[in-house]
């Protein structure tokens, strides 16, 4: 489906008039970041991808939506959960390369037990898992590794861990949220379109791909690839030596690896979240219970990208004001990255990153006393 403008499908910053491209779009708001990021070419086969993985790890959980990934250097010591966005592609997105891992500078940092969400491609028995089927296994891996656990949510994982804590909040200790949308009250580019384009539109995706949100059909249909430039700006480093070149071949190939996403689960995310913003609003019902924001107390940091379009700084750091953790608990960060580039982007590695490992490690206790 060709756009109805005379502009050009994927311009850089183009939104499309044809609401149904607009999971396409989105993407490209951001350097084509994490949501709907797609690239030309035939599509890859549906599975767990060929690219290896950056941090050695075994596999410690196989659940439906997941496999639980172990990158653990110990088996003492608080663990932190990388919780991955689940959107389209793989969670390499959070262990990509060296100097571009959320794992790797966790570890660098001193954090000796990390664990990662693996989401899983939908398959067409998958197609009816809902928000509460993710929720309910990312208990179980949390209840494999031991609580409480220290949460680390990137965009889309953001809200879902988020929406944990405040069902779970004894389950969590400290929790981490890069570049997470929650409170869609706060404009973006992308929950106006959300909120404007008519339902139907959503639910023609779901039905096209027999009940999911088909990867390979979001290939054929946004067909534009991202340039060396734009994928030099999310991993904010140039390409002109071999590491460079190899760094964009791999990207390549992580960019071509997609993941379908179940229907229930996509339609609960368009419906729920971006357009009737129920998460901030107090109206989210989370495994059987009605989630209250103000029930996460425990201590957070908020990691916001300053030329991030997707989920702009603003919005990312709104949700300090919506949780019950004590203001002296929250800690922010705004770094001059785009959206991917607060998980991918060398210089937000070399500075961000380190800083949050280093809050995960630190005592809070003399925090508490200064705010008593």
């Amino acid at each position: 489906m060709a756009e109805k403008t005379g502009h050009q499908p994927g311009g850089s910053g183009h939104v499309p008039d044809d609401p149904m491209l607009w999971p396409f779009a989105a993407a490209r708001l951001a350097v084509n970041a994490c949501f709907w990021w797609l690239e030309r070419g035939p599509p890859a086969k549906q599975g767990e991808g060929d690219l290896p993985w950056t941090t050695p790890g075994t596999t410690a959980l196989e659940l439906a939506t997941m496999r639980l990934r172990d990158c653990s250097r110990t088996r003492s010591g608080q663990p932190a959960l990388v919780c991955a966005p689940y959107a389209l592609h793989r969670a390499l997105i959070a262990d990509f390369a060296p100097g571009h891992s959320v794992v790797q500078s966790l570890q660098q940092g001193g954090i000796d037990r990390i664990y990662l969400t693996d989401w899983r491609s939908a398959t067409p028995d998958m197609r009816y898992l809902s928000i509460d089927s993710y929720l309910g296994d990312l208990n179980v891996a949390v209840d494999e590794i031991g609580v409480p656990v220290d949460l680390v949510g990137l965009c889309q994982g953001g809200w879902l861990s988020l929406l944990y804590a405040a069902r779970f909040p004894a389950k969590v200790r400290r929790l981490v949220l890069a570049g997470a949308p929650v409170d869609l009250a706060v404009e973006s580019r992308l929950s106006q379109l959300a909120r404007n384009a008519p339902e139907m539109v959503y639910d023609q995706l779901v039905a096209r791909g027999g009940g999911n949100v088909s990867g390979e059909e979001m290939l054929r249909v946004w067909s534009k690839a991202p340039g060396p430039d734009d994928i030099a700006a999310a991993l904010q480093r140039d390409f002109s030596d071999e590491e460079g070149a190899a760094l964009l071949a791999r990207f390549d190939r992580w960019n071509s690896e997609p993941l379908n996403l179940p229907g229930t689960y996509y339609l609960q995310i368009v419906n729920w979240i971006f357009r009737e913003n129920r998460i901030a609003s107090g109206n989210f019902t989370a495994l059987g219970r009605t989630i209250d924001l103000k029930d996460v107390k425990s201590p957070i940091f908020l990691l916001a990208g300053l030329d991030d379009d997707v989920v702009p700084a603003m919005q990312a750091l709104a949700t300090a004001s919506l949780i019950g953790t004590p203001p002296a608990f929250v800690a922010a960060s705004s770094e001059p990255s785009n959206h991917l580039g607060l998980f991918m982007g060398a210089r937000t590695h070399a500075h961000a990153w380190p800083r949050i490992a280093e809050w995960l490690r630190n005592d809070l206790s003399g925090v508490l006393a200064r705010s008593a």
